[in-house]
């Protein structure tokens, strides 16, 4: 079982059409094993799913579709979810609980996937981590910057495997364009775009509750974590994202994936120097306190970031590298390479201010200076490759199933993964602080 209605279905019509009058490479494919094939048990990689919410049933479907993985429990605070992950793993008698660390106590689960509310991953981590188990969490990685710093910690105290859910990082598309632009396609980058708008309630994640949702059949107490206490609310359950005691708005859900593929592309893997955010409640005035529009200006030693996320237009996800020999544009979709020479291709326009008898002169100059034979023009077409979607979150799991195996690195571990959700908590200090923040490596902290 797969989530039906994936948002980026309704968009494949339009990314088609960018790729015409550009040459197109379709990429292979990253090799998930057999598909089908028999696993010995003693090869097999046997987990246990913590949250079977919308984005852990799509996580656990994804998970047990791949070969020699198998769902051995799940936990959830919602009875229903255990309803949800017996019917998606086909298997009515799935053990399932609300007490996530009766997984953890479990010797027969090799690691976790957990797909909980920000204000949940720290402690899903540390556990797990402290439990001897490796596990995959959902982005961001944290809900506060100082949280991320427990959860390496836990990682490297407990030699433990974490992987951040930031998806996009093991695609074939971000390896493409990591590959061109360390092979120089744009020169040193200059500066980088990274846009995405939505204009419709579920993608302000205005999600309906689920019908039967109640104290009985929910443990409310213990889901408000370490947030303040407040009365049972159906809407702060299934729309826990609109505010900040819980989420981690735009910047946690959106934001960190842009940035997470800006990190694998360019081989940065630090926190910005700075970041100056504006924004507000525009829209959705449905009780949230986090921003339905938030723009951000980052500084990466030195390197412009410039940041655009909004729930008010829909708007195609982007991420854009400008260097002096051209851009790299990477959407929803496909990665465009639009190579520029940086040279003039005409005579300088500024000579209309010689004399004429100057100008001649420098046009004789010019041209037997700079024109070409016919046919030894250079090349500068555009090149557009495409693959599975930058989101496509199979082969991020099974990077993390076989490191589980074979204790190698992940492509998106606690360092890495706490780099970016800091970026994120830094864009949320400078909208609320309303003021630029800086990022004090010394205290690991922000600072006004």
């Amino acid at each position: 079982m797969k989530n039906v209605f994936p948002r980026r279905q309704f968009l494949t019509g339009a990314a088609a059409g960018s790729l015409l009058g550009a040459k197109a490479i379709a990429l292979e494919p990253p090799s998930l094993g057999g598909k089908g094939q028999s696993v010995a048990a003693s090869d097999r990689v046997r987990f246990g799913m913590i949250g079977v919410g919308m984005q852990g049933s799509g996580l656990l479907a994804n998970a047990i579709g791949l070969p020699g993985i198998e769902c051995v429990a799940a936990a959830d605070l919602y009875d229903g979810r255990h309803t949800l992950a017996r019917e998606i793993t086909n298997n009515p008698s799935l053990p399932a609980t609300r007490r996530y660390r009766e997984l953890l106590d479990r010797k027969d689960i090799d690691c976790i996937v957990a797909a909980v509310p920000d204000h949940w991953h720290k402690r899903v981590v540390v556990d797990a981590c402290n439990a001897g188990k490796d596990i995959y969490c959902e982005k961001p990685m944290s809900h506060t910057a100082e949280q991320g710093f427990e959860m390496v910690e836990a990682s490297e105290r407990n030699n433990r495997i974490v992987q951040i859910g930031s998806q996009r990082v093991s695609s074939v598309l971000c390896a493409k364009a990591r590959e061109l632009y360390h092979n120089g396609a744009i020169g040193d980058v200059e500066m980088v775009e990274l846009s995405l708008g939505r204009n419709d309630p579920t993608g302000a994640w205005e999600y309906p509750p689920p019908f039967d949702l109640s104290p009985e059949n929910l443990d409310w107490d213990t889901w408000l974590n370490d947030a303040p206490k407040i009365p049972f609310n159906k809407y702060h359950f299934a729309r826990w994202r609109c505010w900040k005691e819980y989420g981690t708005g735009v910047g946690g859900d959106l934001m960190v994936h842009l940035l997470s593929g800006m990190q694998v592309t360019l081989g940065w893997n630090e926190p910005p120097r700075s970041a100056s955010a504006l924004g507000g409640i525009f829209r959705w005035k449905d009780g949230r306190n986090m921003p339905d529009l938030h723009v951000v200006l980052f500084d990466y030693h030195g390197v412009p970031v410039y940041v655009r996320l909004g729930l008010g237009t829909e708007t195609p996800e982007q991420a854009r590298f400008m260097g002096p020999k051209g851009v790299l544009d990477a959407t929803e979709f496909d990665m465009r390479h639009s190579p520029q020479r940086g040279v003039d291709l005409a005579p300088s326009y500024y000579t209309s201010s010689f004399p004429q008898k100057m100008r001649d002169e420098y046009f004789r100059q010019w041209h037997a200076e700079h024109d070409v034979r016919p046919g030894q023009e250079p090349l500068g077409d555009d090149v557009v490759y495409r693959g599975n979607d930058w989101d496509d979150v199979r082969p991020h799991l099974w990077n993390f199933f076989q490191a589980v195996k074979s204790r190698k690195p992940v492509t998106e571990d606690a360092v890495f993964g706490n780099h970016a959700a800091i970026a994120c908590h830094m864009a949320n200090e400078s909208y609320f602080r309303k003021t630029p923040v800086f990022w004090d490596a010394a205290s690991r902290s922000i600072k006004s």
